[in-house]
């Protein structure tokens, strides 16, 4: 794999054919079956570009908005496949860089793809990798604070007691393996040519993630890097398509970065949205409390004929924002990782099933709820083999998890179609956060 390229001068011609086996299509908006009040409009800071829409892509359709559940490393944590279509998610999103490290994409393009490696037969997804090379690569594991606005430290900071594993420069990133430290360089180019091999039907071009401490004049540096990084991707997506012969088509999104920044956010929507991408991936921090602002920044300048991906919520709160300020899709890792630490989705909130008050709980999670999970087992059983460490315990709390969270998805989905979906936003969040 090469570990450069120059920068292209000029933005390519096209990314696929129409009969490449991906579209999307917009439904019903939300503006044109619900009437908000002008209080609502005027509380969300513009119009509502919530809307309806059909993803098409060579292993099948999904309908949106949709919840994408995360399957890391070619597995949804404790979940098979097959349970995973069982209770309702209709893609899953799998990471580039942890695929490229272990077992190598080069085995998923020997076994088929992405798909057949998990046994699945739906859409999937792939992340670029650029998430997970910045966040592990400064010592901040998994996680970047969505709460705090504080650019007074130093733009190359590190986590306390951790030492930088990750070096950007304008030609890619070299880094250190979080599993056993080897260097390793992503470019452009190399992202491209692992998740070609991965195979999955929606990709994400490689982008430069930034925090909500990096400074202003950074984030600037930033956007530019990852707008020439863009182009590159796309010629190289290109090349790849073409020379791949006989491969299902892979869609590639443009990454939207800019952080808190408006000016930022609508400039990244510009330079991007008139590159031909297929779809577009809203990403980098963003502050909680802006959170729909931003999406709505964004979807106000992004081509209305794309579908668009926010990154990383699953929050009920931060769904129903994003849905009714136009994200198509959203993906997160949390059900799954609340679940092993025992915690449980319901209508009335998170609760933990360590507390000793479900030792003699013979309910199931949720009352009412369909998944395997709450129609076979109690709280009691389950409490049991979260206190015996019985691995089986994240499985049944994964699977009402992900169930809960997919189906207050498409339930909004629904609403949205019915005209009656700012009445369910109330209802369900005030239910879940009284």
């Amino acid at each position: 794999m090469p570990a450069s390229a120059s920068s292209p001068s000029s933005v390519p011609s096209a990314v696929s054919d129409p009969a490449s086996g991906f579209s999307f299509s917009v439904g019903q908006r939300l503006t044109e079956t619900s009437s908000p009040s002008d209080a609502l409009v005027d509380a969300n800071g513009g119009e509502f570009l919530g809307r309806t829409g059909t993803i098409s892509t060579p292993h099948g359709t999904i309908q949106t908005p949709a919840f994408i559940a995360v399957g890391t490393k070619a597995t949804v944590k404790a979940v098979l496949p097959e349970s995973i279509a069982d209770l309702g998610a209709q893609a899953v999103l799998a990471n580039a860089y942890h695929l490229y490290l272990q077992p190598g994409p080069e085995i998923l393009d020997a076994a088929g793809g992405l798909g057949a490696f998990m046994n699945w037969s739906g859409p999937t997804f792939t992340d670029s990798g650029g998430f997970q090379v910045m966040s592990l690569g400064s010592g901040f594991k998994k996680v970047i604070d969505m709460k705090n606005v504080d650019t007074s430290g130093p733009d190359d900071a590190v986590a306390p007691g951790k030492e930088r594993l990750a070096h950007i420069d304008d030609d890619g990133v070299w880094f250190k393996s979080h599993l056993n430290g080897d260097k390793h360089r992503f470019s452009p180019e190399i992202s491209m040519q692992v998740q070609h091999q991965i195979g999955a039907d929606i990709m994400f071009a490689f982008d430069e993630l930034t925090t909500l401490q990096n400074s202003r004049a950074y984030q600037e540096e930033s956007l530019e890097r990852t707008r020439l990084w863009a182009l590159r991707c796309l010629d190289e997506h290109f090349s790849l398509t073409a020379s791949r012969v006989g491969k299902p088509y892979q869609a590639l999104f443009g990454v939207i970065q800019g952080a808190q920044y408006e000016d930022l956010r609508r400039k990244a929507c510009r330079d991007l949205g008139a590159m031909p991408f297929d779809g577009f991936g809203i990403g980098g921090a963003l502050e909680k409390e802006n959170l729909g602002t931003i999406v709505r920044w964004c979807n106000e300048e992004l081509p209305e004929d794309k579908p668009r991906h926010l990154l990383g919520i699953s929050e009920p709160d931060d769904i129903f924002t994003a849905i009714e300020n136009g994200a198509d899709t959203f993906d997160c890792v949390s059900p799954t990782r609340v679940a092993r630490n025992s915690a449980f989705y319901t209508p009335y909130g998170r609760f933990n099933l360590s507390g000793a008050k479900y030792k003699k709980d013979f309910g199931p999670l949720q009352e009412g709820c369909d998944c395997y999970a709450c129609l076979n087992y109690s709280r009691a059983y389950i409490h049991h083999l979260f206190k015996a460490k019985e691995m089986v315990s994240a499985t049944l709390i994964s699977i009402h998890n992900e169930r809960f969270v997919v189906k207050m998805v498409d339930d909004a989905r629904l609403a949205i179609e019915s005209g009656d979906f700012f009445e369910f936003k109330a209802e369900t969040l005030g239910q879940y956060y009284s």
